[in-house]
């Protein structure tokens, strides 16, 4: 079956087999066809895949507008690029997801064990395409993979060249430029993808991103592949965690609300990855990488008294930098094997992965003449080094049925330095063992089952485990997780059904009496839900695409909100479109529905109309979006396209913090593609 382009359905069983081996850890620079059983399907959770003729549909301005249209993720966006990552998945909150991200197999938030992984988010204009792993298969990646992994798929230029430029509402250019070539025998190739983009922005949170990443590979002749990719982003952002005053909001103002406010990216990364194929039945596949993120923000302190009265935040003249750099080193090896076991055909996999992280941050104490200049009053360095392995064996039990029982073991040591304190220093460390069984059975050929149970751990970070420079002695968060689905296809339908019930028996939680101890293990979340798609095609050029999570359950089952309802974890988040296309041209309307969702864990339903510090809460209405798309191939090498988003330009919340943030409103793109 076809994916309807602006949301995610379900691919057939052979189509997910082919695509299986974009779901490796290895960065596949080289595009090889995988030798995939076309019976059994490994994948022993949900997967969902969105291609590059997907996203050029879509026309999205982030990848979070990639990340709604599919089962089981909520966004949580705070302006229209989505600078960093806010999504939950399958009832986990967006603000905190417990999700691994992943770019080419590589991690890309910036702090997986010492904090602060929100502070980087790919950029769409270098995506090839989207892999979201739920269930059981998510063994095989770590950490942090209590909700699923999200992977990342960057572009591989083809011969030639080709530019694409885009405007739009907000005073939106974007140019992006493609280049790449192969050798004569196409055994190498070297190309570049560069993006450059400003924008007055929504709410003027404005912004100027720069992103360029360079890549090349060669096959040797003794079944060994290498490849490299590098790659440089900077962004500077007019955004803030300030949000609008409910008086501000309710009148329909839009207005940067933390206009001096400066939030300033950049990532420098390298990867370089190498497959030997050993022999017929075995390959290995390792991977080295290195990354260094650095993002400062400049907030302005507030006059509260002042804001209370004008309905708005007044600010002072004073400022903190919160300034933080991240650098990560890691190599990652895996072994795959095709054997036989007992007189069963069976796959394993065993995989070891070394990384270490550190964080320099400092607090910068300055005044608006200074220019960003100041006393320095914090400064910390917190680290992690990590060990893990897994290993996983998919056995054919039958030419319908398949069983693949897994372990994974996560062993780290975290350390924090004060160095304005005179360098006092706190350690702690943790191993994790996490096992798990998934299984698939094949009712026919266009029916399969599929199901896991599995064990998954997300870190204590440096900040939380060792709060108030003391060993806070916390394990990992740990969840059970379980999974039941079944998808295929028949005729012009397809379809797929999942159950899912996460059981967290230790999520660190706070609220300690003791003033020193201000982390606790202990805190009892479940989620239980079920997603649906459907995929039908009409006729005539028409086709439906729809999917629907629900999840009635996500709830504190034990500590100070004990009943309560997660944040940002709606029961229902639903997606529609009606597609159409003929010949050269297609297009669609869609329909995006997220339901109500509390703004923190106390559930109040009030949302907070003063200045007052603190965490802001409340209950955000639900709400529908409509978004219009089309482009049309003028040539076998121009192709045009345009969007209307937000087509009756609903007013809506997308989060609250020290305010409320309000979605875009309608806004209009235009954008032309041309190779040669």
């Amino acid at each position: 079956m076809a994916i309807g382009f602006a949301l995610v359905s379900l691919n057939t069983v052979a189509e997910q087999e082919k695509n299986k081996e974009s779901i490796m850890p290895a960065m596949e620079v080289i595009q090889v066809v995988g030798n995939a059983n076309s019976v059994i399907l490994d994948h022993t959770g949900s997967v969902v895949v969105i291609n590059r003729q997907q996203i050029e549909k879509i026309q999205p301005l982030s990848t979070e507008d990639i990340l709604r249209r599919i089962p089981g993720i909520n966004t949580k966006s705070e302006e229209e690029t989505a600078i960093v990552a806010n999504f939950g998945i399958r009832g986990l909150s967006a603000s905190e997801s417990k999700s691994l991200m992943l770019e080419d197999g590589v991690p890309v938030a910036p702090g997986l064990f010492i904090g602060n992984d929100r502070y980087f988010n790919p950029r769409i204009q270098r995506i090839e395409k989207v892999e979201v792993l739920k269930g059981s298969s998510s063994l095989r990646y770590g950490p942090s993979t209590i909700g699923g992994v999200v992977n990342y798929q960057t572009k591989t230029p083809d011969d030639g060249v080709m530019l694409t430029a885009r405007a739009g509402s907000f005073n939106m250019h974007e140019l992006s430029l493609e280049a790449g070539g192969k050798s004569a025998s196409e055994d190498a190739f070297a190309g570049i993808v560069a993006t450059h983009a400003s924008s007055d922005g929504f709410m003027d949170k404005s912004y100027e991103m720069t992103d360029v990443m360079a890549k090349a590979g060669v096959v040797f002749s003794n079944g060994q592949k290498l490849g490299i990719k590098i790659s440089r982003y900077e962004n500077d952002a007019d955004i803030s965690y300030r949000g609008l005053l409910m008086d501000d909001y309710l009148a329909g103002a839009d207005y940067n609300p933390g206009a001096d406010d400066k939030y300033l990216t950049d990532r420098t990364a390298f990867d370089i990855n190498h497959e030997w194929e050993v022999s017929d039945n075995a390959t290995l596949k390792t991977l080295a990488y290195w990354s260094e993120v650095s993002r400062d923000y400049w907030r302005y302190d507030v006059d509260t008294a002042a804001s209370n009265i004008a309905g708005k935040w007044v600010y002072k003249d004073t400022l903190s930098g919160n300034n933080r750099s991240f650098d990560r080193v890691g190599i990652e090896t895996r072994l795959n094997l095709e054997h036989q076991l007992f007189d069963m055909t069976a796959s394993s996999e065993f995989g070891l992965r070394f990384m270490q992280e550190e964080s320099n941050d400092t607090r910068i104490r300055a005044v608006r003449s200074a220019d960003r200049t100041g006393v320095n009053d914090r400064h910390r360095i917190d680290s992690a080094n990590s060990f893990a392995a897994h290993g996983q064996t998919r056995i054919e039990l039958s030419d319908a049925f398949a069983v693949t029982p897994g372990i994974r073991v996560e062993s780290y040591e975290q350390k924090r330095v004060i160095l304005t304190d005179d360098n006092s220093t706190a350690k702690t460390s943790n191993t994790e063992f996490l096992p798990g069984v998934g299984v698939t059975y094949n009712v026919n050929d266009s029916a399969q089952i599929y199901g896991g149970v599995y064990r998954a751990f997300s870190p204590a970070t440096n900040g939380v485990a060792l709060d108030g420079l003391m060993d806070q002695n916390l394990d990992g968060e740990r969840s059970t997780n379980y999974e039941l689905g079944l998808r295929g296809n028949q005729g012009e339908i397809s379809y797929e059904v999942a159950a899912f019930l996460m059981n967290f028996s230790n999520q660190v939680v706070t609220g300690n009496s003791d003033p020193n101890l201000s982390q606790s293990n202990g805190g009892k979340t479940e989620h239980l839900g079920m997603e649906f798609m459907l995929g039908y095609v009409l006729g005539g050029g028409f086709s439906i695409d729809s999917n629907a999570t629900w999840v009635p359950t996500s709830e504190f089952k034990s500590g100070e909100y004990q009943g309560n309802r997660l944040p940002y974890a709606p029961k229902i988040v639903a997606n529609l479109a009606l597609n159409y296309e003929y010949e050269h041209f297609n297009a669609a309307i869609t329909v995006h529905h997220r339901g109500e969702q509390f703004g923190d864990a106390s559930n109040i339903e009030d949302i907070p109309t003063d200045a007052a510090g603190g965490i802001w809460g409340g209950l955000m209405p639900s709400y529908t979006l409509l978004d219009l798309t089309a482009q049309y191939n003028v040539a076998d090498n121009i192709r045009v396209f345009g969007a209307v988003k937000n087509l009756t330009d609903k007013r809506y919340i997308t989060g609250l913090r020290q305010g409320i943030y309000a979605g875009p409103e309608r806004s209009v793109e235009m954008g032309i593609s041309y190779s040669f």
